[in-house]
């Protein structure tokens, strides 16, 4: 089976046609199946969010860094320019923070906002981190901040019914954008403010 999106017609499908079309997702399967989870709480070249900024930005994902926290794509975003802010250090637990991780954690957040208001106008934000596996953290050996941009009306019935949710834009160009509109976007705030 290819990775490429495939909508299957009505009655394409053996045994009793029906009236639906099936948008199926194979590349979900990875997420799913948490092939690109690490394996245990340990640093490693296991961890995503420790190997992304080891390499390129834009094969990292990697659209800002900062001297103790970086911002990346969610490779499995819940909408378009959905960005995590994570620290280098491979910690689990918002408390282990240092107090210079968690002064430039905000002000990542910060700017991410800023920079995704200017980029594509998000009508609102979703904020937040999920401290353990239990609290819905797809990995939770490494500390990360979720900023998800919504717009209105971006909860169709996709993710309701099919468990799907369509993005009109590939991260890569997502990455780009907001990595080049970073610095435009947070030098005009910090001229606003001073």
């Amino acid at each position: 089976m290819s990775d490429e999106l495939q909508v299957e017609q009505p009655g394409d499908l053996p045994g009793v046609p029906d009236a639906f079309q099936r948008l199926w997702t194979p590349h979900r399967m990875v997420y799913i199946k948490g092939e690109n989870k690490p394996k245990d709480a340990e640093q490693g070249e296991q961890c995503p969010f420790c190997r992304a900024p080891g390499g390129e930005d834009a094969g990292g994902l990697v659209v800002r860094r900062g001297e103790h926290c970086f911002v990346v794509m969610n490779l499995y975003p819940y909408s378009p320019g959905h960005l995590l802010v994570c620290p280098y250090r491979h910690v689990a637990d918002y408390t282990e923070l240092t107090p210079e991780e968690t002064a430039e954690l905000a002000r990542l957040t910060q700017q991410a906002m800023t920079t995704l208001r200017s980029i594509s106008r998000p009508a609102g934000f979703n904020l937040g981190m999920n401290q353990g596996a239990v609290a819905g953290a797809g990995i939770a050996a490494h500390l990360h901040q979720h900023v998800v941009p919504r717009f209105q009306g971006d909860s169709n019935f996709l993710p309701i019914i099919a468990q799907t949710r369509a993005l009109p834009q590939l991260l890569e160009d997502a990455r780009q954008l907001l990595s080049e509109g970073w610095v435009t976007s947070t030098s005009q705030e910090a001229s606003a403010n001073a």
